[in-house]
C-alpha cells in the first residue's frame, strides 16, 4: 500500500517492507514485530541502497542494528528480485477467504468502523482510504475514538474539527470514493455520550461503544446501553459484549440483551458484528437474538491498520450462517443511502 515507487532498488525495498507490515497487520501479529519491520525500513533508508546491496551480497545484512532475520529476508528478496520468498509465504499464510458469507462479502460497499493515527490507529487516514479502495470499497467511515479514551489519544472537538477538514480535502482527491465522517464515541456510565450534540449532529455515522467500567452490574449496564442506543445521534452499537478472546482474554459484560436489542429495534440503531479476530462480537447466540428483533446489522472490521480492513469475511460468514438478510446490513447500502438513513435518527 506504499506510494513509494518500486522501479528503483530502494523503492523495491520500501514497497516490500510496507507490504510485510500490511500482511502482519492482517494476521494481527504482535505489535513489537510490526514495529521491528518499520524500524528496518528506517534503517534501510538511513544506510542507503549501496550499503544494503553490498551487505546482501556479503550476507551481513542482519549485522545492522534494527534489521533482524525476518526483515532481512524481505530486504534480501527485494534486492535479488525474489518473488516466492518471505512475502509470498506470509501472504499465503494470512489470506482471508469468505466461506458461506462470500456473497455477503461481495455485497458490502464499505466499512463503518475504522481507526487512524488521529487516535490509536497505525496508519494515517489517506493510507486507510487507499487500502479500502484497493479492496473495492466505495466508502470508509472514519471512527476514531472520542476524547475520554485518553489511552487511545481520543479526539476532542478541536482535533475532530481538524479531522473533518482533512476528510473534506481528501474526498476532493479521492472521488468517487468517499471517506464518511464519524466517531467511535464512548458511552458514559449513565448512558450519555462523550461528544456534544452539536458535533454528533455534524457526523455522517456515529458508533457508540462501552470502553470503561465493563464489569458494571447487569441492570446498570443494561440501562447504560439502552439509553445510548436510544440517543438520536447514535447509529451503531459497537462491540456490544466487550469480550476479548485472546491476549489474556476478557469476559463479556453482563446485560439484558433482550432489552438492549429491543431498544436497537425501536430506535433503529444497528448492531455491529465486530470482525476483529480477538473480539468476534457478538457471539452467535446474541447475534441470533438481534436477528429475532429484526435489528439492522453493520459488519465492521474495527480496523486499526490497512491490512485489518480485510477482516470482513469473518463477520460475513457469521452473518450468513445465521441468516441475516442482506437488506438489513447497512454497509451493503450506497453511501448516500447510508447517510440518508443516519440522518433520519435525529427526527426521533
Amino acid at each position: 500500500m506504499s506510494t513509494t515507487s518500486s522501479a528503483s532498488p530502494s523503492g523495491a525495498i520500501a514497497t516490500a517492507l510496507d507490504r510485510a507490515v500490511y500482511l502482519l497487520d492482517r494476521e494481527l501479529a504482535p505489535s513489537q514485530k510490526i514495529r521491528a519491520f518499520r524500524r528496518a525500513a528506517d534503517v534501510a533508508e538511513e544506510v542507503g541502497i549501496d550499503e544494503i546491496e553490498a551487505r546482501v551480497q556479503a550476507g551481513t545484512l542482519t549485522d545492522l542494528d534494527g534489521i533482524g532475520p525476518s526483515s532481512g529476508r524481505v530486504i534480501s528478496d527485494a534486492v535479488l528480485g525474489v518473488d516466492d520468498g518471505y512475502l509470498a509465504d506470509l501472504d499465503q499464510r494470512t489470506t482471508i477467504t469468505a466461506g458461506v458469507g462470500a456473497d455477503l462479502r461481495a455485497a458490502l460497499r464499505g466499512d463503518c468502523h475504522s481507526h487512524s493515527t488521529w487516535s490509536d490507529g497505525g496508519a494515517e487516514l489517506p493510507r486507510m482510504a487507499e487500502a479500502a479502495i484497493a479492496l473495492g470499497h466505495e466508502y470508509l467511515v472514519a471512527t476514531d475514538h472520542s476524547a475520554r479514551l485518553t489511552i487511545a489519544h481520543g479526539l476532542d472537538e478541536t482535533r475532530l474539527q481538524n479531522q473533518l477538514d482533512e476528510i473534506a480535502a481528501l474526498n476532493e482527491k479521492l472521488a468517487p470514493f468517499q471517506i464518511l465522517s464519524g466517531m467511535e464515541v464512548d458511552i458514559f456510565e449513565d448512558g450519555s455520550l462523550d461528544l456534544s450534540d452539536d458535533f454528533l449532529g455534524r457526523l455522517d455515522v456515529v458508533v457508540a461503544s462501552v470502553h470503561s467500567k465493563m464489569k458494571m452490574p447487569s441492570d446498570a449496564m443494561t440501562r447504560r446501553m439502552a439509553t445510548a442506543v436510544a440517543n438520536p445521534h447514535v447509529d451503531i452499537l459497537g462491540h456490544c459484549t466487550n469480550r476479548k478472546l485472546s491476549g489474556g482474554g476478557r469476559p463479556p459484560s453482563e446485560f439484558n440483551a433482550e432489552i438492549v436489542f429491543a431498544a436497537c429495534a425501536q430506535f433503529d440503531t444497528a448492531v455491529e458484528i465486530n470482525c476483529r479476530p480477538e473480539r468476534q462480537d457478538p457471539p452467535e447466540e446474541l447475534l441470533a437474538l438481534a436477528i429475532e428483533w429484526d435489528c439492522k446489522i453493520a459488519i465492521n472490521t474495527d480496523a486499526h491498520a490497512p491490512g485489518q480492513l480485510e477482516w470482513q469475511p469473518y463477520g460475513c460468514d457469521k452473518a450468513a450462517a445465521l441468516g441475516v438478510p442482506v437488506e438489513n446490513i447497512i454497509n451493503t447500502w450506497p453511501a448516500d443511502d447510508l447517510v440518508a438513513w443516519t440522518k433520519t435518527h435525529a427526527t426521533f
